[in-house]
This record gives C-alpha cells, sequence and structure tokens, in this order.
C-alpha cells in the first residue's frame, strides 16, 4: 500500500479544487465548508523531488507513485490514513469555534490530517506543530496555525496536525497514534517537500506539548499496526519544544483537563506521564512557561527540565515571571512573546534550523483567529479558562 499523498490548496481559495492524478491520489476530504462561521478546511493536489538522509533509498521507494506536487508555496493537506480505515465515532461535522476561549479550535475531528504550510524557499527543515485544548479541542487558529505560519516566515516546513480527541469518544491512544503516524508520514514525503528526515521535530502547546513529549519518550513503542511501507520508518522527532506544556498526569499536577480526558484508559497515569518515560536517546527540549501559568503549574515544565538533566538530555527552559497560559506566539511586547526568537536561538545553535533567511518570506494559509484586544494586563491574561 502506498502512503497518502499530499494535496495542494492554495491559502486564499477556499473550496476551490485543482486537478490531481487519478488513481493515486486518496479521495480528497472534500471542499470547505462553513461550520459556526469559520470554514473547515478542504483537500487538494502534490510532487516527488531527489529523496535526501539516510533513508532516501526507501523514501524514493514510497513516492515513485505519488502525482505531482504544485510548484507554488502555500498550504497542503496530507490525510493521516487511508479512507475507510477509522470507524466511524464522530456524529456531525467538524467544528470551529468562533467565540471565547473556543475562538479558532477544532472539535469533532473524524479525519486525521496534517496541515502543511510550505514556505517559498524551504531550508530543509520542518517542525509537527501540535495545538492544545486538553484532548477536547485542538487551538489552531489562535496557536497551532500562527506558530507554523511564522516558522514558515523563516523557511521551516511545518505541519499543524489535527488530531482525534479522547473527548469526542475515541480512545485515549487516538491522539498518539495519529501524531506517530503523522512523522513517519513526513519523513515518508521528504523529498516532496524539500526537507530533511533527519531535522524533524515537533512543537506542541499545552496539552499538545504532552502530546509532542509522549512522542520523543516512547517513539519505539507502536501506538498503531503498521499500514504500509510509511511505517517502517522511524517516528522519533530530531528535537522537541514544549511550550506552556503539561507534563505529568501525577498528583500534585493531576488536576488539568488532560488528566481528565485520558483517564479512560486504566493505566493512563502511568503510560502518559511524559517525566516517567524521559531517556538517554530522546530528542533535545525546549520549554517555555510562565510562572504565573493558572491552567499548568510552572512545575510541570520544572519537572520535565529536572528529569531530562538527569538523564543527561540536553535541556533548555525559559520561566517568565508573567504571561498566563495559552498565549501561542504571545502578544507583541508581553514578556512571553520573547519565546519564539529564544526557541529559534536554540535551534540554530544545535543544527536543527537554519540561519535567519536576510528577509522574512509571505505568511502561508488564512490569518489567525481574532482574540480581541489586550487587556490592561496583557502579560498575566490566560486566553483560555476551561482546559490546558
Amino acid at each position: 500500500m502506498q502512503p497518502n499523498a499530499i494535496e495542494f490548496r492554495p491559502p486564499a481559495v477556499a473550496g476551490r479544487r485543482t486537478p490531481s492524478c487519478a488513481g493515486l491520489a486518496p479521495a480528497p476530504l472534500g471542499p470547505a465548508r462553513r461550520v459556526r462561521g469559520r470554514a473547515s478546511p478542504g483537500a487538494n493536489a502534490a510532487s516527488p523531488r531527489r529523496a535526501t538522509g539516510r533513508w532516501g533509498w526507501l523514501l524514493a521507494c514510497l513516492l515513485g507513485a505519488a502525482p505531482a506536487m504544485a510548484h507554488d508555496a502555500g498550504v497542503r493537506t496530507l490525510p493521516l490514513w487511508p479512507q475507510g480505515h477509522l470507524p466511524e465515532v464522530v456524529q456531525g461535522p467538524e467544528r470551529i469555534g468562533d467565540e471565547g476561549s473556543a475562538m479558532g479550535a477544532v472539535t469533532r475531528v473524524s479525519q486525521p490530517r496534517m496541515e502543511i504550510h510550505r514556505p517559498a524557499v524551504p531550508n530543509g527543515s520542518a517542525v509537527l506543530i501540535l495545538g492544545g485544548g486538553g484532548y477536547f479541542r485542538i487551538q489552531v487558529g489562535t496557536a497551532a496555525r500562527p506558530m507554523a505560519q511564522w516558522l514558515a516566515s523563516i523557511g521551516v516546513t511545518s505541519a499543524v496536525l489535527y488530531y482525534r480527541l479522547p473527548a469526542d469518544g475515541w480512545p485515549a491512544s487516538a491522539p498518539f497514534a495519529d501524531g506517530q503516524r503523522a512523522m513517519r508520514l513526513l519523513r515518508a514525503h521528504a523529498a516532496e517537500l524539500g526537507i530533511d528526515p533527519d531535522r524533524i521535530g515537533v512543537m506542541g502547546a499545552s496539552a499538545g506539548a504532552h502530546l509532542a513529549g509522549i512522542l520523543s519518550t516512547r517513539f519505539d513503542h507502536d501506538f498503531y499496526p503498521a499500514l504500509d511501507a510509511a511505517d517502517a520508518l522511524p517516528s522519533r522527532p530530531a528535537f522537541l519544544a514544549m511550550i506552556y506544556p503539561v507534563v505529568t498526569l501525577k498528583p500534585p499536577y493531576d488536576t488539568t483537563r488532560t488528566r481528565r480526558e485520558l483517564g479512560t484508559q486504566a493505566d493512563a497515569v502511568a503510560a502518559y506521564s511524559v517525566e516517567a518515560h524521559v531517556r538517554p536517546d530522546m530528542p533535545p527540549v525546549f520549554l517555555a512557561h510562565a510562572a504565573d501559568d493558572p491552567i499548568a503549574d510552572v512545575g510541570h515544565s520544572l519537572l520535565m527540565f529536572q528529569a531530562a538533566r538527569a538523564q543527561n538530555v540536553p535541556a533548555e527552559l525559559h520561566v517568565f515571571e508573567r504571561g498566563g497560559h495559552s498565549w501561542g506566539l504571545g502578544r507583541p511586547g508581553s514578556r512571553v512573546a520573547q519565546w519564539p526568537r529564544l526557541f529559534a536561538t536554540w535551534a540554530r545553535a544545535h543544527g536543527f534550523i537554519g540561519a535567519p533567511p536576510a528577509a522574512l518570506q509571505p505568511l502561508t494559509g488564512p490569518g489567525p483567529a481574532p482574540i480581541g484586544p489586550a487587556p490592561a494586563t496583557a502579560d498575566d491574561h490566560p486566553l483560555e479558562a476551561e482546559g490546558d
């Protein structure tokens, strides 16, 4: 079985299809649809390039029958699973929140996929982006997509993951299966995307950081049975960025929505407390947190940093005096808005991403969801008060 083909969607034209190679690409996800005032992304087309990295021989084999990719930079959609592979668990269409802390947040994911933001001039690095939301929603519009657009502007190919949510009735292991499959598919399509299979990292915020942490520590555990040749590729990320993360499900930090939603699995505390799985061969870690976070206590990041240091894993931690929770890229001028620059400096020092471009590249995809005017105390104003 061939891994799924990437489909191209120009960022400014939601719902318009572009031609694809019949018989080679999987059925598209369908045109954009309006749900609660927001467009849910459609899907469309893709092209092979020369395979690079130590898995080049396998990547070339995987992509031999791939359809052609449009050469314009933009947003591509890559389904994770073959059509009909997943059971019908979610009732009703996918939803995107349009008010309050749910602004831009996605729920009812039944077709897990990656929204790939490819810069005009890729520098060979890539990042899988995992939005938070306590495993009951995914903060795409105010966190994951802006992160992906920022990374694309500095030449990094980024993939926003729409993963299945236990709150929608999926098993607790479903988001980890989706994340692991996404890492392997990015490597399978590395030649098409112009990325180095050895420089694909993962970045998560809040519960998304928890998901990223499990992918980075339990990469030798298969969360799903192998489907095709892509599943022979490694799922270990090259680097790990955890932004205001949930790390542990153990007391005294077991008050998060993450703990509640993953609790449907009997051994969830042991299986999904990231610090318990930290190991010497895991990727280097970057952490950023606010000391006054009311949702995910800063103790989560301190615990992760200490666990990494104990295993001699390279780790860098930034704790901001104020900032609250769910700040995404951070409001301009706030303390927490420093973290993207700090991350880029750290990643370049490790050789994970290339040198800064001479000029920022154009943003890909639609603009971020509006979050309203900054309050007088923007630094400590949590955008999300209902979960992590």
